[in-house]
């Protein structure tokens, strides 16, 4: 229970269908280290602040469930912080979300759940899990509510963790979920949806990376160096290349006449590629630590729809495994903008067939 209106719904439900259960929050991040990136609101838009562990105790006790406090932290820091720094420093763009759903919410959490007594976890994640009694094998499908599906972000769940989740609003609009939480009288049924990362208040990820490192007894490299085009003309010069993305066109520090781009992190050189929309786009990718769902590694080319950013429209494409956690994927058409860090997740219609990492 993260303290908004879909966990706490996803509760509700539970509840209301007469299933014992009892309220699990996740402590992951204390928001008084680094205080001076909090801004001006303590809460603001984001999941695990310490209003949201009240609202979720507060929805809990209307449910008359079971709650407890879970600390996470240590494990938090380790498989999501630090990558997360991590991989900005050495020039890839993470998806902390993800890597905390693979290995707290739906590993640390299952443990720690089953070890009080549930067998199977509940959340408000906008998917849904299907068992394929024919294949043995569960499935994990997109949810109904396009607008608001999450299957991206769980690519990384294996059978196990899929056997034993229920995903409660995978078959519901939004507007159905709130429509739900006044009616069943959820406390926070008007709350707004949280929209930063949980441990970048600001937003300003660079900031934290900065505070982060400081707080550790180091520092971020100040190197700086030349920001050039792809035919290798020298346009400017970069003050850093953590502070840049593939496919950022604002901020880059020099006026070209017309729209350029971030084309690629040249961290052997230390060099920022810049380019036009058309240098932004390719048709091939390598992805790692892949993960197939319910599947054994493909011993052969497989057609799929994959989709390479949260909001990125799925696309067609053949995919080729290397080895067992490595595959090439080949686009049928150049896709803009594939950034090293991000998840590649394939998809069969609805059904998740798996993912990994682009690198």
């Amino acid at each position: 229970m993260s303290g908004g209106v879909d966990s706490s719904t996803a509760a509700a439900m539970m509840h209301a269908r007469g299933q014992a259960a009892f309220g699990l929050t996740m402590q992951l991040w204390d928001q008084r280290r680094l205080p001076h990136l909090q801004g001006a609101s303590s809460g603001g838009h984001r999941c695990c602040s310490s209003d949201d562990v009240y609202d979720a105790r507060r929805v809990a006790e209307h449910l008359g469930m079971p709650f407890y406090v879970v600390n996470f932290e240590r494990e938090f820091e380790k498989t999501v912080i630090r990558p997360f720094v991590n991989d900005y420093l050495e020039g890839r763009t993470p998806i902390p979300c993800t890597l905390c759903n693979n290995h707290v919410k739906f590993e640390q959490l299952l443990v720690t759940a089953r070890q009080i007594g549930a067998e199977r976890i509940a959340t408000g994640h906008y998917a849904r899990v299907r068992h394929n009694p024919d294949a043995g094998q569960y499935e994990l499908l997109r949810a109904v509510d396009e607008s608001k599906d999450q299957s991206y972000f769980l690519f990384g769940l294996t059978q196990e963790q899929l056997a034993r989740t229920d995903f409660p609003l995978g078959e519901l609009t939004k507007q159905e979920v709130r429509e739900i939480a006044r009616r069943l009288a959820v406390p926070v049924a008007e709350k707004p949806e949280s929209q930063e990362i949980c441990f970048v208040p600001t937003g300003n990820y660079v900031s934290f990376i900065e505070g982060y490192l400081a707080e550790q007894g180091s520092s971020m490299p100040k190197e700086t160096g030349e920001i050039v085009s792809t035919s290798g003309e020298v346009l400017g010069r970069h003050a850093g290349l953590h502070q840049y993305t593939v496919g950022q066109r604002r901020g880059l520090g020099f006026a070209a006449g017309r729209p350029m781009y971030v084309v690629a992190l040249d961290m052997a050189s230390n060099r920022l590629i810049v380019g036009e929309d058309t240098d932004l786009r390719a048709s091939v990718c390598e992805v790692r630590d892949v993960n197939w769902i319910g599947l054994e590694t493909p011993s052969h080319q497989i057609a799929a729809k994959v989709r390479i950013r949260n909001r990125h429209e799925p696309a067609t494409a053949q995919i080729v495994a290397l080895d067992s956690r490595t595959a090439r994927i080949t686009f049928d058409d150049p896709q803009r903008a594939i950034t090293p860090g991000q998840a590649a997740v394939f998809y069969s219609g609805d059904r998740v067939l798996g993912g990994g990492w682009i690198r």
